[in-house]
């Protein structure tokens, strides 16, 4: 599974995250993926947080490992015929820029399929090519806030608020690197490009439509939006001695193991709570019992409580503790490296196993340039063409 896409190339022609985490899951199928960088950097370099050498951020070390960096200015009338062989040697090329923006480039899905029909060029935007926003700038909280993600806040907490990471990115990230895939195995089949387009608007609105239109998925409607068990302001991690810890009841057993366990055995007759169907039509009474602190205890010692009964339970992990778990350890989740400019770096692996191993880790992230001079080889560029193109600013090369 891990060399599916060996022989396949891939123009990324992206930046920041949403585009990069799709470049960077094909790269663990084996594609060859050639990323261009402005020689100001790719934005997530810096604004990913500090590192040694300024220059690559953890979340840039992260989304961009396994790819080739090729250091180009593409407003560069010299870069253009770069850009053309770029493509003509390419099976896919991919890109999150605003659509007018390639349009001025001559970098736009007409202009490449015009040219090249056997192509996939696929175009990650805000909103589409298509309706009134289309065209419009966005960033990853704008998108949570359009497509409803910070109102489910709104409607549990009486105001609205973003996950605290960038979920949009991430998730449309993943489902582009599966939209190519398809498209891939589709030009196996049948020799023909294809023009893939992911709007994240869409995409994400689609998530939080699929589980929260809810009881207004019926025509007429028969009952408000919205999953009530996660809208609850008691659907949160429970305090415990300690700390807290995270649990999920579904079952009529489990909730009878969790009532007796936590000393609330004067429940297990309330009719409120005896059915899967009464629980949820006394949701926000039934997420009071379940969402109460659990003082009495030791999270640990809450975790061996509730295991016994077979109820699925985790602690609530930081950051700092998330990296110390044990389980994450023992899998070697984390690793680490010397990188040529930052020194020693955590490395995190795919978490994708197959047949019994892993994907490879794949080189790190580059420096600005790293390959520009080897890719311009590649292409045909004799020595002195590629002096001419470096003198221009047409291309940059890294260097030590």
């Amino acid at each position: 599974m891990f060399e599916a896409l060996k022989g396949i190339k891939i123009l990324d022609l992206t930046s920041v995250v949403v585009g990069p985490v799709a470049t960077w899951r094909l790269s663990q199928y084996g594609a060859e993926v050639i990323k261009i960088e402005h020689p100001t950097g790719d934005l997530m370099r810096g604004l990913g947080g500090k590192s040694p050498s300024g220059q690559h951020s953890g979340t840039y070390l992260h989304l961009n490992r396994g790819k080739r960096n090729l250091c180009l200015d593409l407003k560069s009338p010299y870069a253009n015929s770069i850009t053309e062989k770029l493509i003509g040697w390419c099976d896919v090329v991919i890109a999150n820029m605003r659509p007018d923006a390639l349009e001025r480039l001559g970098l736009g899905p007409k202009v490449i399929q015009s040219k090249h029909p056997e192509k996939i060029y696929c175009l990650i935007s805000g909103y589409g090519t298509e309706g009134p926003y289309a065209g419009l700038p966005t960033y990853d909280s704008v998108l949570q806030g359009v497509s409803g993600i910070a109102g489910l806040s709104q409607l549990r907490d009486g105001k609205p608020a973003y996950v605290p990471m960038l979920i949009c990115d991430h998730v449309v990230g993943e489902i582009t690197s599966g939209a190519i895939m398809a498209a891939i195995i589709d030009r196996f089949k049948t020799g023909k490009g294809a023009f893939v387009e992911v709007p994240m608007f869409e995409t994400m609105a689609t998530f939080v439509l699929q589980e929260h239109l809810a009881q207004k998925s019926f025509e007429p409607p028969v009952g408000p939006v919205g999953d009530l068990r996660l809208l609850s302001p008691h659907n949160q991690p429970v305090k415990t001695k300690d700390g807290y810890i995270s649990f999920t009841i579904n079952t009529d057993p489990q909730v009878q193991a969790f009532l007796k366990a936590t000393d609330r055995s004067e429940l297990l007759n309330d009719p409120r709570f005896q059915s899967v169907a009464s629980r949820a039509e006394f949701v926000n009474e039934w997420f009071e019992v379940r969402g109460a602190a659990l003082l009495t205890k030791t999270t640990q010692e809450w975790l061996n409580t509730l295991r016994a009964v077979d109820i699925p339970a985790m602690p609530c992990h930081t950051i700092d503790s998330l990296v110390k778990d044990p389980h994450l350890n023992q899998v070697n989740l984390l690793s680490s490296e010397n990188h040529p400019l930052e020194g020693k770096t955590v490395v995190i692996r795919s978490s994708i196993k197959n047949n019994g191993r892993y994907a490879p880790v794949n080189s790190f992230a580059q420096p600005k340039g790293h390959d520009t001079l080897m890719i311009l080889k590649e292409l045909g560029y004799n020595e002195k063409e590629i002096a001419e193109i470096i003198d221009t600013k047409a291309a940059y090369t890294y260097e030590v």
